[in-house]
């Protein structure tokens, strides 16, 4: 495949609009593709308009298995009057190409999808299969995911390349991510008589408190560090004379290796059973969204694989480094810890959600070289 239909693959895919949703004109676009070159392909639709895509190279699933992994979607563009680029018209300016998704990660997957049609189209076959899984909705709450996490997608998975973007730099360890809510039950009364009831703001206000000394004893991870974690929404009351009897907060919690998150759970639950305990209010936890922290050793093979493949593609050395940003791995590996897993894919994480998005045409041509490398390194 030459340089110029790789490009337009790429465009193609940005013009698509897949903010929040729409992955299933992403998926057919794609699926249409794979099928020109032989493939089968299955579109796991579901909800509005919205899709998962799967496609197998390979067919021995006795022995080793790779998969490759990217989402469809996009954050929104925000406001368009700020954008001096078409979000959607993947134009393109010196070696830019702008839009939304250009980095996050369009990119990515359709370098995954050029790897996988260039290697078919040489002869070369995986001994034993590479499973490419395009999901719907990582930037929101990752349905796409969490279905084929539940029929078992990664259960026979040896190694999982993600292709967010990392500027060809191998990615090894990354934090999860736990968001929650937690809900006070109070008395109402007048302002005037704040005896007569039980103020819930006071009682988050109590958890609070407790909250921002919860993790300072937890072992730090050998790779992640600390446990990061924050109080981002708060909402109670809707009269200025009126103790409120309900109020709620949110918050999110980064949650590593040495302290995953069914230990986050446990510590918060301790927190509000003693509250319970020993005040007159009424606390209560709910899980919001729950992705589990990555990590892989350095040593691993996967790891050596993608530093040789991104210095020889990228003509640079590669960084081997950490995020504290979750991916769809996190939830691939919910049942499967031990997993390898990297993240690796075209110009830099930094560039995500931004206005203006883009990648550069040198990092995507070059990470559709590392991918091809891995992949036939991984099999040989």
């Amino acid at each position: 495949m030459d340089k110029e239909k790789q490009a337009k693959i790429l465009k193609d895919l940005i013009q698509i609009n897949s903010v929040n949703g729409n992955e299933i004109d992403v998926a057919a676009y794609l699926a249409k593709l794979f099928e020109q070159y032989g493939f089968k392909t299955e579109i796991d639709a579901f909800g509005d308009r919205r899709a998962n895509l799967i496609v197998e190279f390979g067919s021995d699933s006795s022995k080793r298995v790779l998969g490759v992994t990217g989402h469809m979607d996009t954050v929104a563009i925000g406001n368009r009057n700020n954008w001096h680029h078409d979000p959607f018209g993947a134009e393109t300016q010196g070696d830019r190409l702008y839009g939304r998704g250009a980095a996050d990660m369009k990119s990515g997957l359709a370098a995954q999808v050029i790897a996988l049609i260039e290697l078919k189209e040489s002869g070369w076959q995986p001994d034993g299969k590479i499973r490419f899984i395009a999901t719907a909705g990582e930037e929101y709450g990752t349905p796409g995911a969490n279905r084929l996490e539940e029929r078992g997608i990664a259960k026979d998975l040896d190694a999982l390349i993600v292709g967010e973007p990392t500027g060809g730099n191998i990615v090894y360890a990354t934090s999860g991510s736990y968001n929650y809510q937690v809900i006070c039950k109070g008395r109402s009364a007048h302002s005037s008589m704040p005896e007569r009831g039980v103020n819930a703001v006071s009682g988050l206000a109590r958890f609070i408190e407790l909250e921002d000394r919860l993790f300072d004893n937890v072992p730090l991870d050998q790779y992640l560090g600390s446990v990061k974690h924050s109080i981002t929404i708060l909402k109670a009351g809707d009269q200025v004379n009126t103790i409120p009897d309900h109020a709620e907060l949110r918050g999110n919690i980064r949650p590593t290796r040495a302290f995953d998150n069914q230990k986050v759970t446990q510590r918060l639950n301790q927190a509000i059973d003693y509250l319970n305990q020993t005040t007159d209010y009424q606390l209560s936890l709910n899980i919001l969204n729950d992705w589990w922290p990555i990590a892989t050793d350095p040593q691993n093979e996967l790891v050596k694989l993608a530093l040789t493949a991104s210095k020889n593609s990228y003509q640079k050395d590669p960084e081997l480094t950490i995020i504290n940003g979750a991916t769809d791995a996190s939830v691939f590996v919910k049942h499967r810890p031990e997993l390898p897993v990297i993240v690796l894919g075209a110009d830099e994480w930094s560039r995500a959600h931004q206005v203006d998005e883009y990648t550069t045409w040198s990092s995507y041509f070059a990470t559709i070289g590392a991918y091809q490398t891995i992949m036939r390194d991984f099999f040989a």
